[in-house]
């Protein structure tokens, strides 16, 4: 049930909201607030059931997805690359990606059309930028079935950014897939020296055991930064397979 915009105050902080959506992974709000500690400066968040999911203010892991995925693909010199990434969210995954000229596509698979709807009605913040580059495609789907099947198309990097960790998943859709034999499917999406890339915001030990398992060269990158809006130092994590 997708609700008008809207605004409220809530400790003399305006809240706007943007869309208010019943969807099979629960209620999805859309919302937009100026930062009291900086005045001027609007933050757009993304609330799954009331519970905070994601937001405009720190996306550094989510760009650093993509940005260390491209670094450590391994391709021959001058060769176009195809990118599939795996969650819409707030579009800072698949815009960072369009930020290397090396990249000749970006497609984007997106379990929720209501997140595909506030890409095409512009209530994200990198809406008209991302709308404005050919290279990219946002179909709506679910990427665990996709990197689960026999291939139709390989792609230089892949990257996942839907669930909390692998251990704290959203729904049901991604069963199987942090598994070796889930991993090992993934895989042969991938030409020859492409990569593969999950964010996590934990360190997640089963999930390197199995990469390991699976691909001949894997990397962990930890991303700290300074969060404060809180006062406290956050950490989340990338996993990278080649």
């Amino acid at each position: 049930m997708a609700g008008t915009m809207q605004q409220f105050w809530k400790d003399e902080m305006p809240i706007e909201i943007l869309a208010y959506e019943d969807t099979p992974l629960g209620i999805l709000c859309l919302r937009r607030r100026e930062l009291l500690s900086r005045p001027g400066t609007s933050v757009t968040e993304v609330t799954l059931d009331h519970e905070f999911l994601m937001s405009s203010y720190l996306t550094e892991s989510e760009r650093m997805l993509s940005s260390q995925g491209l670094a450590r693909v391994e391709a021959a010199a001058g060769r176009p690359l195809d990118v599939l990434v795996g969650g819409l969210g707030l579009g800072y995954t698949a815009n960072e990606a369009l930020q290397s000229p090396r990249v000749s596509s970006v497609e984007v698979v997106e379990f929720l059309p209501q997140v595909i709807g506030w890409f095409h009605d512009h209530l994200i913040p990198l809406a008209t930028q991302l709308h404005s580059d050919k290279r990219l495609s946002i179909v709506q789907g679910d990427i665990y079935h996709r990197i689960t099947s026999p291939p139709t198309k390989t792609f230089d990097l892949i990257v996942i950014d839907v669930d909390h960790s692998p251990q704290d998943v959203l729904g049901n859709q991604s069963h199987g897939f942090y598994t070796e034999q889930g991993l090992t499917k993934a895989k042969a999406h991938l030409v020859p020296g492409g990569v593969l890339g999950v964010w996590s915001y934990a360190e997640d030990t089963p999930l390197l055991a199995k990469m390991q398992a699976v691909f001949s060269d894997v990397e962990v990158e930890q991303v700290t930064v300074w969060n404060d809006l809180i006062d406290e130092q956050q950490t989340d994590w990338l996993f990278f397979g080649r």
